[in-house]
């Protein structure tokens, strides 16, 4: 599997990252005492949320996989968890291209044992950050058909981007990029389903050092402005399905929705 990264990776393990963060909710190892501080001290909601996220992921990607889409841009890929996205659409189209990008140096170190496609695929690893759409988009052209639909993963990333670092500005030119018939999957943390919880966790991000920006439904509605949303639409991450069983109900803080381009 190809990897790219400009500079031998450096990692910080003085400072907490989003990614690890994550992989600590997840249950994962691969993360530091700072990063498992900062878990320590969010709400059980936000291993719920964690969890809700990686399953709304598994479903979409394995529908669109159904569908005959076999060119996947995820973004924000966070360190490898089983079953990871190239696992789930070669599991249906086996010769499916997945391009995986992070700017967290430890997902790099993983990507080259953890992300290996099967062998009528491909997958490959950029590390890059979102912030910087047009360099993420350079590396993928030279592995994606950009004259076929591709499906944009951004799960659980643009509440990472606050609003003064124009997030809609950068989903926009990542979709600008696509070819007509590609979809958009994203998921968002929302700013008014638990507000008091939604301002416990932005805080403890804080005091790490990392900045959050949770959404309203209707904020998160703008990031699929022009696009026609999939059914059921823009609704918790629980609540998307499109193939049955419908999973079982609960209570979550996550936005989760899949569009298409026209």
């Amino acid at each position: 599997m190809p990897v790219s990264t400009p500079e031998p990776p450096q990692i910080d393990t003085g400072k907490a990252h989003p990614a690890r963060v994550y992989d600590w909710l997840l249950g994962g190892k691969d993360n530091y005492p700072v990063d498992e501080a900062v878990g320590e001290k969010l709400p059980p909601q936000a291993r719920d949320a964690a969890r809700q996220n990686r399953r709304f992921m598994n479903r979409a990607a394995a529908w669109l996989a159904g569908r005959g889409v076999d060119q996947f841009l995820d973004i924000g890929t966070g360190i490898p968890t089983e079953p990871n996205l190239h696992r789930i659409v070669q599991g249906v189209v086996p010769t499916a291209k997945v391009v995986y990008t992070d700017n967290d140096p430890i997902v790099l170190r993983h990507a080259e044992t953890l992300l290996i496609s099967g062998p009528e695929g491909t997958t490959d690893y950029v590390q890059a950050d979102v912030r910087r759409p047009g360099e993420i988009i350079e590396h993928a052209r030279g592995v994606l058909d950009f004259d076929r639909p591709i499906a944009l993963s951004l799960i659980a990333l643009m509440h990472f981007v606050p609003d003064d670092q124009d997030p809609f500005g950068i989903v926009g030119e990542l979709l600008a990029a696509l070819p007509s018939g590609s979809h958009l999957v994203l998921s968002h943390a929302a700013s008014d389903l638990h507000a008091e919880l939604a301002q416990q966790v932005t805080a403890e991000y804080a005091r790490a050092g990392i900045r959050l920006g949770f959404r309203t439904r209707e904020e998160v509605a703008r990031f699929f402005d022009g696009l026609d949303l999939v059914e059921p639409g823009l609704v918790t991450a629980p609540e998307w399905f499109r193939t049955p069983p419908a999973p079982s109900p609960e209570d979550s803080g996550i936005y989760a929705g899949v569009a298409r381009l026209r």
